[in-house]
C-alpha cells in the first residue's frame, strides 16, 4: 500500500488528507498525520478572541479534534515532532514530545505543512517567562495562564495585525497596554498616512502606542518573570509581553533536506504546490499553508503571506492532486482584513512601496465617505485609498481604515484586482444600494472615480 506522510496537523495538512482521503480508500493509501502539538485543524486566527474572553476556548477554536479524523480512517500522531527528511530514503524521523523516544516514518509521498513561528526580536531577555508568541492554541492557552489578576501592565512588541489584536485583547482583559513597533506607524501592510488613521484612533481608546521603538532588551525580575521592556528612548514597565512582530515560515526542516527555498525563506512550489525543483528526489513531495511562498498576482513577485486562507487552500489543492484529480492555486492578490476595538482595517493589492518596488509608476486617490447614506442613523466616516497603474489605469491596490462594516467592502476590491480591472471599470460595478447600507455612491465607487480622473489627467 502507499503511504503518504503529512507533517503538521493544523489547516493545511489536515486539509491535504482529508482530501486525499476522500479520493483514495483505505485500502489504497495510508494516510500518517504527525503533529507536534495538543490539536488539530483550529482557528489561530480566533486566539485572540479567545485571550480577550470574546469567544470560549479551546474546544469553540477546534474545527476537527483528532477523534473526528482518525474515524475518517487517517492515522493522527500527535506530540510527535518532525525532526529530519531522508529523501533519498524516503523517510521522516520523528521524536516523541512527551518521552523523547525516536523513530523513522516511509513515506512514497509527503505533505510539508509545517506552518510559521513568530519572530522574536535578537535582545537579550526575549525568551523569559512572561513573554508570549501567539501561534498555536497551546500559545494562548500559556498566555491565558499567565494573566494573573496581580499582572496589570501589558506591553505588545510589534504594531501588526497580531499586535492590534492582543492589545485590543488585553484590553478587554482590563489591562494597561502598550504598543511598541519600530515602524513609523502601526499596521505596516498599510501606507503610513492610512496608518495614521490607525495611530489616533487607538490612542482614543486607551492604548498607548509607540511609534519608531526600538527594542533593545527584556529585563526580569528575582523571579526570572518578566517586568520592563527597554527600548532606545526609555524602560515601559511589563507584568506580560506579548509578541506581535509577525511570523516567518518554519521551512528550517525542507530546508535541512535541500528543498528549494525562495527569497522569503518560504518553501517554493508550483501551481499544483508540488515542491519546486528538478531533483527527481522530489517526485511525490508536496508544501502548503504558512511555510510556503506564494506569488502575488498583481506585482508578479513571490511572497510570504501566513493567513488561514490561503492554507486551506492550498492544503486542498494538494489532496486533490494526490486523489488523482488536477487542482492549482494560482496565487493570492493580498488581502487581509483586522479590527482593533470597533476600528476595522482592510487592505488589498499593493502599497505604494510594493509598487514602487515592482518597477509601477502609479496614481493615488483618497477620499472620505460614510458606510450609509449620511442622513441614514448610524453612518460612520470611512477612508479609502486606491492606487491605480498611470499608464494603463488597471487598479494595483486598495486600503480601507473606517467603522459600520468598512473592512468587508474590501472583496470587492479583491475581485477588481483578480479579474485585472481597470479603475474606470470599477466606476461602473453594479454595487448594492440602500440607505442602510451605502450612500448612493459607494466609497470604492467614490475613490475609483477620483482615481481614474487622476489617470486621465
Amino acid at each position: 500500500m502507499e503511504r503518504l506522510v503529512v507533517i503538521g496537523g493544523d489547516a493545511a495538512g489536515t486539509s491535504a488528507a482529508s482530501q486525499a482521503r476522500r479520493r483514495r480508500g483505505t485500502g489504497d493509501l495510508e494516510i500518517v498525520v504527525l503533529e507536534r502539538g495538543s490539536y488539530t485543524s483550529y482557528s489561530a486566527c480566533g486566539i485572540p478572541y479567545w485571550v480577550g474572553g470574546l469567544v470560549d476556548g479551546p474546544d469553540a477554536l477546534i474545527a476537527r479534534a483528532p477523534e473526528v479524523h482518525r474515524a475518517r480512517g487517517l492515522d493522527v500522531r500527535l506530540g510527535t515532532e518532525a525532526e529530519g527528511i531522508d529523501l533519498d530514503k524516503r523517510e521522516v524521523a520523528v521524536r516523541d514530545t512527551a518521552t523523547g523516544e525516536a523513530a523513522r516514518i516511509g513515506f512514497d509521498q509527503l505533505v510539508v505543512a509545517t506552518g510559521a513561528t513568530p519572530k522574536r526580536p535578537p535582545v537579550p531577555g526575549i525568551d523569559a517567562d512572561g513573554v508570549f508568541g501567539v501561534q498555536t492554541l497551546d500559545d494562548g492557552r500559556a498566555l491565558i495562564d499567565g494573566l494573573a489578576p496581580h499582572r496589570r501592565r501589558a506591553v505588545v512588541i510589534g504594531g501588526g495585525y497580531i499586535g492590534i489584536e492582543m492589545a485590543e485583547a488585553m484590553k478587554e482583559r482590563g489591562l494597561d497596554v502598550v504598543v511598541l513597533d519600530r515602524g513609523a506607524q502601526p499596521m505596516s501592510t498599510l501606507d503610513p498616512d492610512m496608518g495614521v488613521l490607525v495611530h489616533e484612533q487607538m490612542e482614543a481608546m486607551g492604548i498607548d502606542v509607540v511609534a519608531g521603538a526600538d527594542v533593545q532588551g527584556v529585563e526580569t525580575g528575582p523571579d526570572g518573570w518578566v517586568r520592563a521592556v527597554v527600548t532606545a528612548d526609555g524602560t515601559h514597565p511589563a507584568d506580560l509581553v506579548v509578541l506581535g512582530t509577525g511570523v516567518r515560515p518554519a521551512s528550517e526542516l525542507a530546508r535541512d533536506a535541500g528543498l528549494p527555498l525562495g527569497d522569503s525563506g518560504g518553501i517554493r512550489t508550483d501551481l499544483r504546490m508540488r515542491v519546486w525543483g528538478r531533483d527527481p528526489r522530489h517526485d511525490g513531495i508536496w508544501a502548503a499553508g504558512d511555510c510556503v511562498e506564494v506569488l502575488n498576482l498583481v506585482s508578479g513577485r513571490f511572497q510570504h503571506a501566513a493567513l488561514g486562507t490561503h492554507a486551506n487552500k492550498q492544503g486542498r489543492v494538494v489532496g486533490m492532486n494526490i486523489g488523482g484529480e488536477y487542482a492549482t492555486f494560482p496565487g493570492i492578490v493580498g488581502t487581509a482584513i483586522s479590527k482593533v476595538c470597533d476600528l476595522e482595517i482592510a487592505r488589498t493589492g499593493l502599497r505604494e512601496k510594493d509598487a514602487d518596488a515592482a518597477g509601477f509608476v502609479y496614481e493615488t486617490a483618497t477620499i472620505e465617505s460614510t458606510g450609509r447614506a449620511g442622513y441614514y442613523p448610524g453612518a460612520d466616516k470611512m477612508t479609502v485609498k486606491m492606487l491605480a497603474e498611470r499608464a494603463s489605469g488597471r487598479l494595483l491596490g486598495v486600503q480601507i481604515v473606517g467603522r459600520d462594516g468598512a473592512a468587508k467592502r474590501i472583496d470587492v476590491a479583491a475581485v477588481a484586482l483578480t479579474a485585472r480591472m481597470t479603475v474606470e471599470d470599477l466606476t461602473a460595478l453594479d454595487l448594492g444600494y440602500a440607505p442602510p447600507f451605502s450612500p448612493v455612491w459607494d466609497p470604492i465607487l467614490v475613490a475609483a472615480r477620483k482615481a481614474a480622473q487622476k489617470v486621465a489627467q
